[in-house]
């Protein structure tokens, strides 16, 4: 299986760049968001709980991220791959990830970070605030969550530099640009 792990700081362009890797790649897609915004709106215990950490900006707790992940990549067995959008965030989960996917034997293929200056991720989650309804629309929730990404989720990035697995993509240009970078770093892994 090719297991590609997205990664950046919020605002960096996950979701925009999932999407083509997805396309291109024949992927399935594994979003936390994704998966923690279905239960917001869906109004369960799950979401409930998830959505107080969220609108205070701080990481939902991993043993809740881990469950509601493993129950995604069971239902995916049998895929040519996941992309991992936004998980994992922390250290424990990176190893419990690996974790997970040995499991299934398999492993992430290649963790791909998406590189964007602070006043650049301000600027976009500002506009994705006024133009999404996303709780990210405010300067102090977003302070909160990119000072969250520094001290808990940049750490990641070691994780899978020591599993030589790791490719620094830069996050600034056009969507196309950067898209051509994070499709080399993903054939060079196949």
């Amino acid at each position: 299986m090719l297991n590609v792990v997205i990664f950046g700081p919020p605002g960096s362009g996950k979701g925009t760049q999932s999407e083509g890797i997805i396309e291109k790649f024949n992927l399935a897609h594994i979003s936390t968001g994704d998966l923690l915004r279905a239960e917001i709106s869906g109004h369960t215990q799950l979401g409930t709980i998830a959505k107080s950490f969220i609108d205070k900006g701080e990481l939902v707790p991993d043993e809740t991220i881990i469950g509601m992940i493993d129950n995604k990549i069971e239902a995916l067995v049998g895929n040519k791959g996941v992309i991992f959008d936004g998980f994992p965030r922390t250290v424990a989960q990176a190893k419990a990830l690996d974790e997970l996917l040995a499991d299934y034997k398999s492993k992430v293929s290649v963790m791909v970070n998406l590189e964007v200056p602070k006043e650049e991720l301000v600027t976009r989650l500002l506009k994705r605030g006024e133009t999404s309804g996303r709780s990210d629309d405010n300067m102090e929730t977003i302070e909160k969550r990119i000072s969250v990404y520094e001290s808990q989720t940049k750490p990641v990035i070691d994780f899978y530099k020591e599993k030589e697995v790791y490719k620094s993509i830069e996050g600034v240009g056009s969507i196309e640009d950067i898209f051509g970078s994070i499709s080399e770093a993903i054939e060079s892994v196949q």
